[in-house]
């Protein structure tokens, strides 16, 4: 019999799960929100139509930039895992990662100012750099 070796969750790990699900969330307001355009008489071409107004382009967007983002940040947490690379350090900068990853989808679904979604994704962005460069070194 072959004996597996179970890995500790780590908050890069419990992050992950955390994106995952959070994903998983935006896909099921996304279906709620097109099931509900279709049975109110709504085109199959809506779904694709830019339109910031729109509560479904927003969150068709958020899917798509959460499916974006998503290899990234799995990259970043294979390397931390394999490496065995952890500390607080690491802790802070993954708890603020993924809190500015679930700002920036909160701040689109809302359709507030994008000003706000370029803050959250620069935060982000130098979250991953951080650990990136703690992983590789």
């Amino acid at each position: 019999m072959i004996q597996i070796e179970q890995t500790n969750m780590t908050f890069p790990l419990w992050g992950l799960a955390i994106f995952i699900l959070w994903t998983i969330a935006v896909v099921v307001m996304l279906l709620t929100v097109r099931i509900r355009h279709l049975s109110a008489g709504g085109s199959p071409k809506d779904f694709g139509t830019p339109n910031d107004q729109s509560l479904l382009w927003r969150l068709f967007r958020v899917q798509s930039n959460l499916v974006e983002n998503l290899p990234l940040y799995l990259g970043v947490v294979f390397l931390l895992t394999v490496r065995s690379v952890s500390g607080t350090a690491v802790d802070a900068l993954i708890v603020t990662y993924i809190v500015f990853r679930l700002i920036h989808s909160i701040i689109h679904i809302a359709g507030l100012d994008p000003k706000f979604r370029i803050v959250s994704l620069a935060i982000q962005l130098s979250c991953l750099v951080a650990l990136t460069i703690m992983a590789v070194l």
